[in-house]
């Protein structure tokens, strides 16, 4: 390489350009700037640039070698040897025992009655094996009904009666003041055994409690595990706990087991709020850590459409606490395929470490009788490789923060401040060359943007569901190929290299704009107390320190291979851990992509999200286009990639959905059989229709589905009618505005067993000028409310949640109701303020009332028609199917 390096004598950037001659007076196209080896002629310095294949070679075995160290990691679940203190093997015996009747919706015979008497058989005998020891164990199960309002999926209101919470105390003999919370739920939703959603975590907790019930010493507070039985219905049960049950005062802080996926580890996602002493037990207890602040912040940001009884806790119990959920492999999480057999041992093993040693220590310790003294501010958290956590509090991430971006400011500074740099001309390149890397993002991501739009229109969204590594040759070969065009064309065009421009010097301009942006970026995050500032920190401190370490190598001999390898080498560690993020992103948004939605492109997220990842990842490696004396074969090579997978995936190569048992990716569909009943102001019905409701949970639609059940295509496509109360079909949760391509196959009329009886009890004007309406409703477990004031009225009061009606996006108000076992008649009322002299009423009246029934489990879950139909769905596909009804009322 030596051999054919550049040599020119070092000027000031930007200073007198001239072309490099040869000896016949020739512009050198070697970049050798004219120098032949005469010993009169030598410079007093020896610049390398890099070769092509050398440097695209540095770049992609970095990344690859990375690549693997994270994927490595994450399949090492176990970190050491078990203590022997937790038996993984018992505890997968509970997760079969558990998961063995099936699917557990609330109100059913498998959840209210065989899990309930599962789990008690086990905790009494827990009871019984250590009554001689130095600790008391209490069980109370407890059936609470409540109601609350919640800003979840875009606001609803929600009612539970008599559901189902088994609630276990374990406390010194004696008893104790001061109580830790461990939660999970055995509850399921419809048609999945739901084994890691959330069966595991119980069968976690039983063991944790066989373990601590047996230890030899007596703890110092006790521990409540909370086995609630209504999560899935949005969280009820936790609310009935910790506003309803004696327990709950004494309460201090809590451990939530989660779950979005199926296996793998379990990460510290939530923490708080506040009380950095909670993650410092983490820190300093866990067996096999693995938490991220990250998580946190993009979680309580709401961009992912999922909520866990950490918020129950948090907002009406006001306690701290700790939330961590398996997160791999969230295409069968919520699926049939959420099944036992595909939870590893180890990953049992690793939870229940972690669980118990963490509890241990918090038991012990004296900040948890009065949390409230150490409520001060939030931590910085984030795990290296799942071998050790750094944790530190915000505000001393906040002091470092901007001691590495003054250092950096410093650093830019000092460069501006040399001689030849005097006069702004410095801080002008830098201006410049920040203006072509932002310029380089923008034209990145808009035509990265267009080949997504480009597949979309094509019908091919989703290709890269089954096959994610497509996606990554698709859009990251593009987005990489454009950035490195963008700054070759720069470098040739606006710097002019045939005018002698120094690359050396250039590249190292571009290390300094990335260096700024990071810096820039730092800043931001963390004036705005974002916790997540600790990346940009990571990215400035690491290239900032190895570029001054190297600063003497780089200008006596420029890019040379000695120098780039270890350059590469400075930038492992936070790009180490920038990459684990980048596979976190992608672990939960991938498989959420199958769940979003009709409306959300998943093309346009995922082109945006792996953009955004080339981006990145690319900042430091910037400088190396201009490091290298051409990038024409690296452009060949990812243009050719790119045009190989866009034509591939145009010719529909790639399906996105796999039926198959080692990995299924299954297309998920809801279908229901319903019959919809409409009543006008007199009462009377004015139509009435029964079919097959079809939603599709995936931007794709029908359009696979279509050629195998020909009579389900777009001629029975729904259209919304916004007179009637959410568009006037039966929807289980208010996600309308998620899914508004819905299907509707003509069936015959549902007859379940149990319908719903639903009266106006009765009806009267307040001396404050509102009318009041009382209502009765009996009917099966799961049952959904839709109020619709028309023009002229709105709802003033009502007997739901803190009185305050709570609409959603839409305006409309959802309430949603549940109940276990035995449950009395359900009454509700509200109060309807009518303004005669605003609007007056149309022929709709003051309000449309709608009640929807849905049929989860038992007899009526099923009809002829669905069992027909569903046997006609693809094996790629999990339609989760259910009877249900619509009633409207006017009034």
């Amino acid at each position: 390489m030596e051999s054919d390096s550049t040599v020119r004598r070092l000027k000031p950037f930007g200073t007198q350009h001239y072309a490099a001659q040869d000896t016949d007076g020739v512009p050198d196209r070697c970049g050798n700037n004219g120098y032949r080896g005469d010993p009169e002629r030598k410079p007093e310095v020896r610049l390398y640039l890099l070769r092509e294949a050398v440097a695209a070679s540095l770049v992609s075995v970095f990344i690859l070698v990375l690549w693997g160290l994270v994927h490595l990691s994450l399949q090492q679940l176990v970190i050491g040897k078990p203590s022997g203190e937790f038996n993984a093997l018992r505890a997968r015996e509970h997760l079969e025992q558990i998961t063995s009747v099936g699917p557990r919706p609330v109100g059913s015979q498998e959840n209210e009655v065989l899990t309930v008497g599962y789990l008690l058989e086990q905790i009494n005998n827990i009871k019984a094996e250590t009554a001689e020891g130095p600790h008391q164990l209490t069980v109370d199960v407890q059936r609470p009904s409540g109601t609350f309002s919640i800003d979840f999926l875009g606001g609803f209101t929600s009612f539970y009666d008599r559901v189902t919470n088994i609630a276990v105390k374990l406390e010194p003999k004696g008893g104790t003041q001061h109580l830790m919370l461990a939660n999970c739920h055995f509850d399921t939703v419809a048609n999945s055994p739901g084994a890691s959603d959330d069966a595991v975590s119980c069968a976690v907790m039983l063991e944790v409690l066989h373990s601590l019930a047996n230890h030899s010493s007596p703890l110092t507070h006790g521990v409540i595990f909370l086995f609630n039985g209504a999560e899935e219905n949005i969280l009820q049960a936790s609310h009935g706990f910790i506003t309803q049950h004696p327990w709950a005062k004494q309460v201090r802080a809590f451990i939530n087991l989660e779950a979005a996926g199926v296996g793998g580890k379990e990460v510290v996602f939530q923490t708080g709020p506040e009380n950095p002493w909670l993650v410092q037990a983490y820190v300093h207890a866990a067996k096999h850590p693995f938490a991220s602040v990250v998580g946190q912040e993009v979680f309580q940001s709401g961009i992912i459409p999922s909520d866990t009884d950490f918020r129950i806790y948090r907002d009406f119990g006001n306690i701290p606490g700790i939330d961590l959920a398996f997160i791999e492999n969230g295409f069968i999480y919520h699926t049939k395929y959420d099944t036992a057999n595909r939870i590893l041992t180890d990953s049992i093993q690793r939870a229940g470490d972690n669980i118990l040693a963490v509890l241990k220590h918090l038991v012990t310790s004296e900040k948890l009788a009065n949390t409230s003294e150490y409520r001060h501010g939030n931590m910085v958290f984030f795990d290296l490789l799942g071998v050790v956590v750094v944790a530190y509090p915000a505000r001393v991430g906040s002091i470092l923060n901007y001691m590495v971006a003054t250092a950096a400011f410093l650093y830019l500074a000092k460069k501006a401040s040399l001689p030849g740099n005097r006069g702004g001309r410095y801080v002008r390149q830098l201006a410049y060359a920040t203006g072509v890397a932002v310029l380089s993002w923008f034209v990145t991501l808009l035509s990265v943007l267009i080949v997504a739009l480009v597949i979309t229109l094509l019908g091919r969204s989703m290709f890269w569901y089954t096959h994610f590594y497509t996606s990554i040759c698709l859009y990251g070969a593009a987005a990489t190929g454009k950035m490195v065009l963008v700054h070759t064309l720069a470098k040739n065009l606006y710097y002019g290299v045939s005018e002698g421009v120094r690359l050396v010097e250039l590249g190292d301009l571009y290390f300094d704009v990335s260096l700024l942006l990071w810096c820039c970026s730092l800043v931001w995050l963390t004036h705005h107390g974002l916790c997540s500032a600790y990346v940009p920190m990571l990215m400035v401190a690491f290239p900032l320190t190895t570029k001054l370490l190297l600063a003497k190598e780089f200008k006596h001999k420029g890019a040379s291979v000695k120098y780039s390898v270890l350059y590469l080498l400075g930038l492992a560690l936070p790009y180490i851990h920038f990459m684990f993020l980048i596979w976190v992103v992608f672990e939960i948004f991938t498989p959420i992509m199958g769940r979003s939605g009709t409306e959300i492109p998943p093309e346009v997220v995922l082109a945006t999200l792996v953009t955004l990842a080339t981006i990145f990842l690319s900042s430091f490696f910037l400088h190396f286009i201009y490091l290298v004396r051409s990038t024409k074969w690296i452009l060949a090579g990812l243009g050719s990639v790119f045009l190989v997978m866009l034509l591939l995936v145009s010719c529909g190569v790639f399906f996105p959905y796999s039926g198959s048992m080692d990995s299924p990716r299954p297309k998920r569909v809801f279908i229901q059989h319903t019959t919809r009943t409409f009543h006008n102001l007199k009462g009377q019905v004015e139509s009435q229709d029964s079919g097959l409701w079809i939603n599709s949970f995936d931007f794709t639609g029908i359009q696979h589905i279509t050629p195998h059940i020909p009579e389900v295509n777009d001629s029975v496509r729904t259209r919304c009618r916004e007179d009637r109360p959410f568009c006037g079909y039966p929807w289980f949760l208010p996600v309308k505005f998620l899914s508004k391509k819905n299907w509707y196959l003509p069936a015959p009329e549902v007859s379940p067993s149990s319908p719903v009886e639903f009266r106006l009890v009765s009806r009267e004007e307040t001396s404050w000028g509102t009318v009041k309406m009382v209502f009765n409703v009996k009917g099966p477990s799961h049952m959904s409310l839709y109020l619709m004031p028309h023009r002229g009225s709105s709802l003033s009061t009502w007997s739901f949640g803190d009185g305050t009606p709570q609409f959603d996006l839409s305006g409309e108000y959802f309430i949603f109701y549940s109940h276990g076992l035995n449950a009395p008649t359900w009454t509700f009322w509200f109060e309807i303020q009518v303004l005669f002299h605003q609007h007056p009423l149309g022929p709709e009246g003051m309000i449309s009332v709608a009640i929807s029934s849905h049929y989860f489990f038992g007899e009526d879950q099923r009809t002829a028609q669905l069992e027909e139909i569903l046997h006609r769905f693809p094996p790629w596909s999990f339609p989760s199917s259910w009877v249900s009804t619509y009633h409207m009322y006017r009034y």
